[in-house]
């Protein structure tokens, strides 16, 4: 990457007015800009001078200008002089130093005050690339583009630590230019504003609007399927992306995937929203872990994602575990209930599933038991919740979303008193690789790192992510 643009507010000698009257012992002014030295074109603006008490007038000199800019009196207290411009144009850009005369001479010049003016010239765009959806820790490329033919782009950084980089447009086939910043490690505790200018090398303090990625979060959606986590190989199968929050639109993200598809948001019931994702016939490909993110309009926003959702294909190992029920399956509540899954063939990972749960299976380590591996999944207390079919699956570690045939479906009884209490709240608590009731447990599929993406609107929840989406107009930062 290119260095950093120098400060706006850089040291170098000029000539002009100024340069006719001798240096005094007065010590310099101070000059700035309000709102900031970056002004929209037609926007008003205020150049201040501060100098010394008792200063009986303060000029205003423009590098290049033949003649002074301009002179004011001092405003009370006799210290201070306000220069105004009602609207910003080109002709405004420059370099700008203040001075001011007391009874005892002439004081030394300010420092350069550099005044941009932005929106001559059409938006450029930017993005970022691959895609909004970035791994934690990972890095991305903010391409900033435009049909105007741009030679010099220049990106600015807000925030925390700010920062800015200027790099030559590159000519791309379709007649557009471009120039790539890379941008990374990002993290999701990084709260930035990026802001991309156009603008041409022999105009270098006319800029064009600003284009805005800014990072933050939104309300994040529930992803699911109807048939369940795990999927029959050939079975047809559709992901639904839902939320309570408005969005139009929805994006689904496949962990190692590149593509990112999109479907527009229906509105089945009021306030909600929803996509389904059609993937067909399930196969190997399908295996693997989901996320889902909102959006709204056209704009590259993205809300949070979702949690991740596990795909499970059965069917595509050509062993069929076996399950059986101890000491029965018909139990009364408050009893103890052993779940053995079992197999001839080598088996690394039992996974004990409940018809009609959504959440992922049950996991444990196989153990091998004379020659074959088995696991014991334990239930105690046993409540009118745990009641139900279940099915046992086998994996392997080389590829453990891809699992055997089904058992032959288990249906235990419970009979007795009613209980809330759902399975996952007994079982989902499990003591990783623990010795105890539940037997050896297995550590979930590790799950990706966290996802990124961009958006300034605040989080509904509050997540670690960060997405990369265009500025909204209530966006309190520019001013282009």
């Amino acid at each position: 990457m290119a260095p950093a643009l120098p400060a706006l507010l850089c040291l170098g000698e000029m000539g002009g007015p100024a340069s006719d009257f001798l240096p005094g012992t007065l010590p310099k002014p101070t000059i700035w800009a309000e709102p900031g030295s970056v002004v929209l074109w037609g926007s008003p603006m205020t150049i201040w001078c501060w100098g010394t008490l008792g200063a009986q007038e303060f000029h205003l000199d423009k590098e290049g200008s033949p003649v002074l800019w301009d002179r004011q009196k001092p405003l009370e207290p006799l210290d201070k002089a306000k220069f105004s411009i009602q609207h910003m144009g080109e002709d405004h850009a420059g370099s700008y130093r203040c001075y001011h005369s007391t009874p005892t001479g002439w004081s030394e010049p300010s420092d350069p005050l550099e005044l941009v003016v932005t929106g001559s010239y059409s938006k450029p765009s930017l993005s970022a690339l691959p895609s909004p959806v970035v791994t934690s820790g990972g890095n991305v490329i903010l391409q900033c583009g435009s049909r105007q033919g741009f030679n010099r782009f220049l990106l600015t950084k807000e925030g925390e630590d700010k920062s800015s980089w200027t790099l030559d447009g590159e000519q791309r086939p379709d007649g557009q230019t471009q120039a790539l910043f890379p941008i990374g490690p990002v993290t999701p505790g990084h709260r930035w504003t990026f802001r991309c200018y156009g603008f041409y090398r022999d105009t270098p303090r006319v800029w064009s609007p600003s284009a805005c990625l800014s990072p933050g979060q939104s309300g994040k959606p529930s992803l699911l399927t109807p048939q369940g986590p795990v999927i029959t190989s050939g079975q047809n199968l559709t992901l639904q992306c839902h939320s309570d929050v408005s969005y139009t639109r929805f994006a689904l993200s496949e962990e190692g995937g590149q593509d990112l598809p999109q479907r527009p948001a229906q509105r089945p019931q009021g306030g909600l929203s929803q996509a389904d994702f059609p993937l067909g016939p399930v196969g190997t490909i399908h295996r693997g872990q989901y996320r889902c993110y909102g959006g709204h309009g056209l704009s590259s926003e993205w809300s949070a994602p979702s949690e991740t959702l596990e795909l499970l294909v059965a069917g595509r190992l050509r062993d069929r575990s076996s399950l059986s029920v101890r000491p029965g399956p018909s139990v009364a509540p408050g009893e103890t209930v052993t779940l053995l899954c079992q197999s001839g063939e080598r088996t690394d990972t039992f996974l004990l599933s409940k018809e009609g749960e959504a959440d992922r299976p049950l996991r444990l380590r196989s153990q091998d038991q004379d020659g074959r591996y088995q696991a014991e999944f334990s239930l105690s207390p046993v409540t009118s919740a745990h009641g139900g079919t279940y099915r046992c699956y086998g994996s392997l570690s080389t590829d453990p979303y891809l699992l055997s045939q089904p058992s032959e479906p288990l249906v235990l009884v419970v009979s007795g008193e009613a209980r809330s209490v759902r399975l996952t709240q007994q079982l989902g608590a499990l003591p990783w690789e623990g010795a105890g009731s539940w037997g050896r447990v297995m550590p979930p599929v590790q799950a990706p790192l966290e996802t990124l993406m961009w958006t300034p609107s605040p989080s509904r929840h509050p997540r670690a992510g960060l997405s990369f989406s265009q500025c909204k107009r209530r966006d309190p930062c520019p001013r282009s």
